[in-house]
């Protein structure tokens, strides 16, 4: 939307963006010329591409190489029983077009590497990690620093998720900062093996919405800085600041990591490992 400008359906649409002082009508006008890429279309993913693109953001790119199982329904909301089968991808891409017809998607039927990362990343204003392994959240962070994409991160397990945004503007931490590297492998078990509150990606996937549009419009302080720790049992909301690191490996004054290249994304995520 080259000319920022609502037709008569948006204002519509969009009309309880467009009476908030702090959006109006510039601020929607921004999501709808925003583009973001949501990095997995699971349990975080779903409540993620939903409001997105409720919120009118104007193009989403949904990457996943998954295929949607009857066990993901307790909490992939975006997902049906009649998809059961289907590449996720798929099946996100035709909730949206039933949602709004503002906004156009685009499908990466792929597990992002660092071969694929720049071509497929290299056009959105934002990247959301809603991804559930440790190699993708490096590889995600790393290419964001390096190109200076804003980067949108989740993670959940059995009751507890987190939350934090990367404004990677120079001066905020990174996700390496806070975790320079993956965990043992085998050390952290996934949901297949202990079971997650189907309801606990929604309320952190929304906190991911929510980052993503108020970077894409400008709105109020992101978690930039700040790791917001969120536990369903105990129902409790805490936040850690996080500094960036002077030894971090890619955002650090000595970084090691000049580009995506320079790390194996699996197991630990090594720096120049074979």
């Amino acid at each position: 939307m080259s000319d920022l400008s609502l037709d008569a359906t948006q204002l519509d649409r969009y009309s309880r963006h467009v009476i908030m002082d702090e959006v109006g009508p510039e601020g929607q006008a921004r999501l709808l010329d925003g583009s973001v890429l949501v990095v997995g279309a699971g349990g975080l993913g779903s409540p993620v591409i939903q409001y997105l693109a409720a919120a009118g953001v104007g193009r989403l790119g949904i990457v996943d190489d998954d295929v949607v199982e009857r066990s993901n329904l307790q909490r992939q909301i975006v997902h049906a029983d009649a998809d059961v089968g289907r590449p996720k991808v798929e099946s996100a891409a035709d909730y949206v077009a039933r949602l709004n017809p503002d906004v156009d998607v685009e499908t990466y039927e792929t597990r992002l590497d660092a071969d694929s990362i720049e071509e497929i990343a290299g056009s959105y204003d934002v990247v959301c990690d809603a991804s559930d392994n440790f190699a993708t959240r490096y590889l995600c962070n790393d290419y964001c620093v390096l190109s200076g994409t804003p980067l949108s991160h989740g993670a959940i397990y059995r009751f507890e998720g987190q939350a934090i945004t990367f404004e990677n503007d120079g001066e905020g931490p990174c996700y390496r900062c806070l975790f320079p590297e993956a965990p043992e492998p085998g050390t952290v078990p996934d949901c297949a093996t202990t079971g997650v509150l189907g309801v606990l990606p929604g309320t952190v996937g929304c906190i991911q919405a929510t980052e993503v549009v108020k970077l894409l419009t400008g709105i109020g302080d992101t978690l930039s800085g700040r790791l917001l720790l969120y536990d369903a049992a105990g129902m409790t909301v805490e936040t850690v600041e996080v500094h960036p690191s002077p030894d971090c490996p890619v955002c650090g004054s000595n970084r090691a990591i000049d580009s995506v290249d320079d790390v194996t994304y699996e197991a630990r995520c090594a720096i120049g490992a074979d």
